[in-house]
């Protein structure tokens, strides 16, 4: 065996330890990386909700506004404005 030294029960022990050590905090700090994605994400999505919201608001508008000014003034006239 060239490439590990030769260790014995418990230098092998505590390299076991060692490596589980690194794993599980590989592990949480994948998994901390996740959880901001998925914020981010969620943040994103609400963002475009509102947006959404907004521009179908401002569409529902556009549609009831009088075509010209005769229609205007004629919904002035009647208090429906």
């Amino acid at each position: 065996m060239i490439g590990w030294p030769r260790t014995n029960g418990p230098a092998r022990k505590a390299l076991g330890m060692i490596l589980a050590t690194a794993t599980i905090l590989l592990f949480l700090m994948n998994l901390r990386r996740a959880g901001e994605r998925a914020g981010r994400a969620a943040e994103r999505l609400d963002a475009r909700e509102k947006n959404d919201a907004i521009h179908r608001q401002m569409l529902n508008a556009a549609a009831r506004r009088p075509h010209d000014r005769n229609a205007l003034a004629e919904r002035l006239r009647d208090g429906r404005f």
